[in-house]
């Protein structure tokens, strides 16, 4: 799985927003800021990867346990996949 196209991950003043662009705009209008394991989620699906691989690397980078990154990214790619934003 992994982000589709038309979105961009910017930083703008210190804070990280994706916006859209091309055609993703006529979908998602506005943009969303991400906090920073938020923006580590994103950055790993701008390739395609598993839900598994991006909680092995929150686990690596914080100290959170296993189950409670698997269950956080699980809750933040649902709530892109409602938005339509991500390519299974």
């Amino acid at each position: 799985m992994k982000i589709k196209d038309g979105y961009m991950l910017k930083t703008v003043a210190g804070s990280n927003i994706v916006v859209p662009v091309g055609t993703a705009e006529l979908t998602f209008r506005g943009m969303m800021t991400l906090n920073e394991v938020g923006t580590v989620v994103w950055k790993a699906l701008e390739e395609d990867t598993t839900v598994e691989k991006i909680a092995d690397k929150i686990v690596s980078e914080y100290n959170v346990d296993l189950g409670t990154a698997t269950r956080d990214v699980k809750i933040f790619i649902d709530k892109l996949r409602e938005k339509n934003m991500i390519d299974d």
